[in-house]
């Protein structure tokens, strides 16, 4: 009788006790939960919407329609661009290529007939400048490169939309000239 007695006694005070020692840790897991909550915003789906999209970086929060159509105009512009940058960085490349040299050599044709090939030699030096405004623009191409993909992982479909309308259009309005003079370059070869 007086062991279980022992033992209720012992059962109440452990009870008394685990409350506040339980309740210490819930306390602090809720307000370590709401801190995830809050730091775990970003979607990993796609979504349409324009309430709180953050957009590369802290300051830029979208939160109206308005805001939305200005983001959606400033990716779509920014991805046009990138298009553009691309393209203009080969033609710059046709352009400065210099130290151009021609190497002739006879080469058996048909029938018994010796043709001329010739073997056109491109060089470029490395301090000039035309190389070095490469290198800038290589730079300025990546990190606008790397911005896309950023907004693009924001998940969110308006802004998705914005850099592929971007990029076909950048791609439909630039390149037209490329692939002209591509099957120019071709042809006359």
């Amino acid at each position: 009788m007086d062991h279980s007695h022992h033992m209720g006694m012992n059962h109440t005070n452990h009870s008394s006790t685990m409350p506040p020692s339980h309740h210490h840790p819930t306390s602090a897991s809720h307000s370590h939960g709401g801190g995830d909550g809050h730091m775990m915003m970003m979607p990993m789906t796609f979504y349409f919407g324009f309430k709180n999209v953050k957009l590369l970086f802290s300051g830029l929060v979208i939160n109206t329609a308005g805001e939305m159509a200005g983001a959606f105009v400033a990716v779509f512009l920014l991805a046009m661009f990138y298009e553009g940058l691309k393209i203009a960085r080969e033609s710059l490349l046709r352009k400065s290529q210099v130290s151009i040299r021609y190497n002739s050599m006879p080469v058996p044709g048909p029938n018994g007939t010796i043709l001329m090939e010739t073997h056109k030699t491109v060089g470029q030096q490395m301090l000039s400048f035309p190389h070095l405004l490469q290198t800038v623009l290589h730079v300025i191409q990546v990190v606008i490169s790397y911005f896309l993909m950023l907004i693009f992982m924001t998940y969110n479909g308006y802004l998705c939309i914005a850099v592929a309308a971007g990029a076909g259009t950048g791609y439909f309005l630039f390149s037209w000239k490329k692939a002209v003079v591509v099957d120019i370059t071709e042809h006359c070869h």
